[in-house]
């Protein structure tokens, strides 16, 4: 499979070749989903805190003698089977990351931008540079790359004054080929990579 090269202005300067091992194989959708639940779950906070009855407030007194008052047996008013009592098991903080192999997550971003390979929506720019800090500039820029809606911008070493200039602009990501992810590329309509970081992905993916 082979991709045209464009420049900024949206104009053939070239073509790069796409290794069937890793753009033409079947997309697992499975994995793809495995992948992008571990970095949602990552990202989740857990700081969720409920109260027991150790730590409500209120007195540990014990409110009447156990025997002898015709009355159910009761140790402190902030037992959890009263009003205002503590929570039994309630949550508490906790972190929800886990793991998944190596292997799994290469397996899943390489489905990912097989994907997007597939239904013409990785786009092979020669360079992703800014000359300035605009953001007007940069907006433009994904216009005529064809960016209407989100998109991941990705490069071996993301240039600084284009990174600073579309951190403002909603659903637009600028990521190094090092760090992207299954769910950036899940989540995003159009990838927009650089000649260079789709070789880098084509080594560590191959």
């Amino acid at each position: 499979m082979q991709l045209d090269v464009v420049n900024s202005s949206n104009q053939k300067v070239g073509a790069v070749e796409l290794r069937d091992e890793v753009f033409g194989g079947d997309v697992n959708n499975g994995l793809i989903w495995t992948s992008v639940v571990r970095a949602n779950a990552g990202d989740r906070q857990g700081t969720h805190a409920t109260k027991n009855r150790a730590l409500v407030s209120g007195s540990g007194k014990k409110p009447w003698r156990q025997k002898g008052t015709g009355r159910a047996r009761v140790g402190e008013i902030r037992n959890p089977l009263w009003r205002k009592g503590g929570t039994v098991f309630g949550p508490q903080p906790r972190s929800y990351a886990f793991s998944i192999p190596k292997k799994a997550e290469r397996g899943a971003l390489r489905s990912a931008l097989a994907e997007k390979a597939q239904t013409g929506q990785l786009v092979v720019v020669d360079a992703l540079v800014a000359t300035a800090i605009k953001t007007k500039a940069a907006t433009a820029l994904l216009k005529t790359l064809g960016v209407a809606g989100k998109a991941v911008l990705v490069d071996v070493a993301p240039d600084e004054k284009l990174s600073k200039s579309v951190r403002n602009v909603p659903g637009i990501a600028f990521v190094a080929s090092n760090r992207l992810t299954a769910r950036a590329v899940a989540n995003a309509e159009r990838v927009i990579a650089t000649k260079s970081a789709l070789e880098k992905l084509q080594e560590a993916l191959g």
